[in-house]
């Protein structure tokens, strides 16, 4: 069996459990994939899928990618991902992969997607300093402080937490728990937030550290 699936999140809302309890999920639109290139031990040294997820106008493609495409007569894919599969030979170049096939209620799943960007931030923001005093006369208020060292090594070593870029990184977030599958809509909900902004594209595997 396949080990995760390619989505799109679509954004929260809640829903009510069994029990009564009222429970924060992120909806995910996952699949369906296409199987687009099966990888083998005996041609790649590996075993894998290649899925193909939402779908793309076929003049906005290259030619080379249109012919890798037409091997699964589906069309053309906006994204390509390959993700590994216990047994390879149980699929065809061009089978469609489904939400229920991969997961199912209680599953435990990590989600990888691309954070938000929050463009050029100070130390506070980035890396939760507390800054200087906010009082009058203070002059020191939300910079970094002191980085450097005396006259020897006299630089600033490498790796120190500085402003800079913050977010826009690929983000993996573990041990979310699926709380249910809508297979006739294609739909997962999982359990609380995952990476990125709405309709990014996101990577649902099982959990590598489920029990």
């Amino acid at each position: 069996m396949i080990q995760g699936i390619l989505g799109k999140k679509l954004g929260m809302t809640q829903v009510f459990v069994a029990d009564g309890r009222r429970v924060p999920v992120t909806v995910v639109e996952a699949g369906p994939c296409t199987v687009v290139q099966k990888k083998t031990e005996s041609t790649d040294g590996y075993s894998a899928l290649q899925l193909g997820f939402l779908a793309k106008k076929t003049h906005r493609v290259s030619k080379p990618m249109m012919g890798h495409f037409k091997k699964a007569d589906q069309g053309a894919f906006a994204c390509l991902r390959e993700l590994a599969a216990d047994n390879v030979d149980d699929y065809q170049v061009g089978d469609q992969i489904t939400c229920d096939v991969v997961f199912k209620p209680g599953d435990i799943i990590d989600v990888t997607g691309t954070g938000k960007g929050k463009g050029f931030q100070g130390v506070i923001k980035r890396w939760g300093f507390s800054g200087g005093r906010a009082s009058h006369g203070s002059k020191f208020h939300r910079g970094p402080g002191a980085i450097g060292m005396s006259a020897w090594p006299a630089r600033v070593h490498k790796g120190k937490k500085m402003p800079g870029q913050m977010g826009n990184v690929q983000v993996t977030q573990q041990n979310l728990e699926v709380v249910e599958v809508r297979p006739e809509q294609n739909l997962i909900l999982i359990k609380g937030a995952i990476p990125g902004p709405n309709n990014g594209l996101v990577l649902l595997r099982k959990g590598v550290k489920a029990k």
